[in-house]
């Protein structure tokens, strides 16, 4: 069976086309920096690797790049569109109706639509890779894998806010958690590595968007981020955290009008927001130059997410692991260095000379001594979802 996933992120689509169950590898890609006049186009085969620079103005274009590369004459994989089974679509938000991989219909597309308020830079995309999908690949079987499902685990003492009861009981206002995905793929790898199913692990997932999330014995009891993917850490354009009483000064005070703090808190904050760029590469290089508006985003980049470090192991009584992925949390030693600086009182010691050295394989970045790992795992998102999909076909 050949399943195709496509995981849109907030500015990137990655993909890959999986022969399940045997989960080989037909082709894999991505599209990074969607919006620019330079996003980074990869695609890659057994037989052929091919990266380019493009003017990528959204999601639809880039989707359209994609299945450009896939029907290639020279380079591509497929002869024609019909030779895909399924295809897997990554949706941030799937609210409390969907918690387990679902078949697309009309019903699915309406809720992931009216849930895009509440994921405004995912949501959207998401829904325009199932539509442009249905169009492109119109014999295949479409399905979603929801970011929020991992998280339905989450006690109520977890994820309920101090509001009103009704709130929750009749509106479904509570927290959600995302990167559900990569949190359980990495997690369940980190299982596997200790070689114990009772863990007690923190996930810290460093892409565009970042989170991190609490797993004890497997299931996700706490996560960095709520209602919606905007609150938690500080992320390459979202704010992460602030006091809600910022919003209404904005309003009342200020001038702005709900729209604009939206679009403002979203997609002009975080470290966009910090220092005029969204791509940690670019901040850790002006960083190096000493441009101290970078220097203080890092900073204030780590010191967020040691808080929640600190937190997540209290509120687990003890810390097994502690695991870096997603584009950040796999390449940046510089930010891996400033998270776990400082950190001996919880037993957590970084080896610098580990840390510096790159790998695209899981590995342990803590020094003999440290009672808590620090672990690598490359997150695949798109192999989690092939084997969601494929599972949910076989039935």
């Amino acid at each position: 069976m050949n399943i195709l996933i496509i995981n849109s992120g907030s500015s990137s689509i990655k993909y890959q086309l999986l022969e399940m169950p045997s989960s080989r590898v037909i082709c894999v890609g991505s599209i990074e920096r969607i919006g620019s006049t330079d996003a980074i186009s990869n695609y890659r085969t057994d037989n052929n690797k091919v990266e380019k620079i493009y003017e990528i103005a959204n999601h639809k274009a880039g989707l359209e790049r994609i299945t450009s590369l896939l029907l290639d004459a020279e380079i591509g994989v497929l002869k024609s569109t019909e030779e895909i089974d399924a295809i897997g679509h990554r949706v941030v938000h799937g609210g409390s109706d969907y918690t387990a991989t679902t078949l697309v219909t009309e019903e699915v597309k309406e809720k992931i639509k009216i849930l895009s308020p509440l994921a405004p830079l995912h949501n959207p995309a998401n829904l325009e890779g199932i539509l442009m999908a249905e169009q492109i690949f119109a014999i295949a079987k479409q399905m979603v894998v929801f970011d929020t499902a991992f998280h339905g685990t989450m006690p109520v003492k977890a994820k309920k806010y101090a509001v009103p009861n009704e709130l929750y009981e009749k509106d479904g206002v509570q927290a959600y958690g995302f990167h559900g995905t990569s949190h359980k793929y990495v997690s369940e790898k980190a299982n596997e590595y200790l070689n114990n199913q009772h863990t007690k692990l923190i996930s810290i997932h460093l892409g565009n968007g970042c989170s991190i999330t609490a797993i004890q014995d497997g299931k996700s009891i706490d996560h960095s981020m709520g209602f919606a993917p905007s609150n938690g850490i500080v992320m390459g354009t979202r704010s992460g955290d602030i006091d809600h009483s910022i919003i209404f000064y904005m309003v009342n005070t200020l001038g702005y009008d709900l729209n604009e703090v939206s679009e403002l808190l979203n997609k002009k904050s975080g470290m966009l927001g910090l220092t005029g760029f969204n791509d940690l590469r670019d901040i850790e290089e002006e960083a190096s130059k000493g441009n101290k508006q970078c220097i203080l985003a890092l900073e204030m980049n780590a010191y967020r997410i040691k808080k929640y470090i600190g937190a997540y192991t209290s509120a687990m009584n003890g810390l097994d692991a502690i695991i870096f992925t997603a584009g950040i949390g796999e390449n940046s030693s510089l930010m891996r260095q400033l998270i776990c600086k400082d950190m001996e009182y919880f037993d957590l010691n970084l080896d610098d000379s580990k840390n510096d050295l790159r790998a695209s394989n899981l590995r342990e970045l803590n020094t003999e001594d440290s009672k808590v790992k620090i672990l690598v795992i490359p997150t695949n998102e798109e192999l989690e979802i092939a084997k969601q999909v494929y599972q949910l076909l076989s039935k």
